[in-house]
């Protein structure tokens, strides 16, 4: 009787978990997933996605695969089967569903170099409160009386330090701009010192792994990353507590002080924290000088534009510092910045990972595919912007 009612519950359950197979399957073959293809098996095709290409181009991989497929398709990148977009209207899609339909989902080897905590790989809440304590020290009146004149002091230093200097690298001088800028603003660090120089050395050597392939052997970019990343967080601690000991009543000046004393993080929160936004603040800033300098030297009339609306601002005016008065008449300037932003491209792309089945223009995207918006396909596309490899500030105003 026993073995009979134990087999009874046997084949129940078989025949439950044959009747999910294949009602997954047919939902599976249902599915209008994108054209594309998978690649190699394993490997995919994420080595030639990943082949280096000039800035101002969506590289051969992109432009084959927009031929072949068109600006939605599939394909197996980073390990994952995958939906690349280079369709504006998919791309707003899925930004504007963030946490709803979409959501972060970088590869592990970043979490594992910028940290667990890191608002690049957080998703959710986490990612939400992280993203609202950020924002909130970098409020409008701190933006006007701080870090206005911050920028202002560290572009005069920046300067003086090219007299009588016949060469300069424009992207080492950006980099050096842009670090010492967001190491101060973060925490207090002046330029030049010691320790902000051995906090700089650190820094180059974790950003050589953040861009290098995971390998996690002695001697490997990756490895010695690791290493700087643990060097850099002892010393973003060694600065935590010698905030707690001072207990000074202006230690919300710069963000570390204000994270400890208003956010209630944890010291490894508080940690992630702010290295992920010495990483943000620090790449994306340094490049786009870069590429600004490189552009407006190859357009003189957009360089000559600049500089009139520059000199005008500064006749008009009897005071030595830059106002945000003076910063918000900059309307051309503000057009150089999205045209460098645009056919730069500094972030080329992005990760995003399907949290439910998404249907869009008739193609299905399952629920946890990888999503790759590639922005750079929508800044360089020629159905939306008139000679999109040109450098054209004056696009924008058309625009406004």
């Amino acid at each position: 009787m026993y073995d009979l009612e134990y087999e009874s519950v046997f084949f129940v359950w078989a025949f439950l978990i044959i009747i999910l197979v294949l009602t997954r399957r047919k939902h599976k073959a249902v599915m209008n997933l994108p054209p594309g293809s998978m690649g190699w098996p394993f490997l995919g095709e994420t080595v030639a996605y990943l082949n280096p290409y000039p800035a101002n181009t969506i590289g051969t991989f992109m432009e084959q695969h927009i031929s072949r497929y068109g600006k939605i398709f599939k394909s197996h990148l980073f390990g994952e089967a995958t939906i690349v977009s280079a369709d504006e209207g998919l791309n707003a899609f899925i930004l504007q569903k963030e946490g709803k339909l979409f959501e972060c989902s970088y590869p592990r080897s970043i979490g594992g170099i910028l940290g667990k905590w890191s608002m690049l790989v957080l998703v959710g809440e986490m990612h939400r409160d992280m993203r609202i304590i950020s924002l909130n020290f970098l409020t409008n009146s701190r933006l006007k009386t701080h870090l206005l004149r911050e920028v202002e002091k560290h572009t005069l230093l920046v300067l003086s330090s090219w007299m009588n200097r016949p060469l300069i690298s424009a992207q080492d001088e950006a980099k050096k701009f842009t670090f010492n800028l967001m190491a101060q603003h973060i925490m207090s660090l002046q330029p030049g010192e010691p320790e902000t120089e051995l906090l700089k050395k650190e820094y180059i050597t974790f950003m050589k792994g953040v861009i290098s392939a995971p390998f996690n052997f002695p001697g490997t970019p990756y490895r010695k990353a690791l290493q700087s990343r643990s060097t850099i967080l002892k010393f973003i601690e060694r600065k935590m507590e010698e905030r707690r000991e001072k207990e000074e009543e202006e230690d919300d000046k710069d963000l570390l002080g204000w994270v400890l004393k208003n956010s209630g993080l944890s010291k490894e929160q508080i940690l992630d924290l702010v290295l992920s936004l010495l990483f943000a603040g620090h790449e994306t800033s340094s490049v786009a000088i870069a590429l600004a300098i490189y552009f407006l030297q190859a357009c003189p009339s957009a360089l000559t534009k600049l500089r009139e609306e520059h000199l005008a601002i500064a006749k008009a005016t009897t005071q030595t510092e830059l106002s945000w008065d003076d910063y918000k008449k900059m309307e051309f300037t503000q057009c150089v910045i999205s045209e460098t932003l645009r056919l730069g491209n500094v972030v080329r792309f992005l990760h995003r990972k399907a949290l439910k089945d998404v249907r869009y223009k008739g193609y299905d995207i399952p629920r946890g595919w990888k999503v790759l918006p590639v922005i750079s396909a929508v800044h360089l596309d020629p159905s939306l912007f008139d000679q999109p490899w040109h450098f054209n500030p004056w696009r924008w105003q058309q625009e406004r």
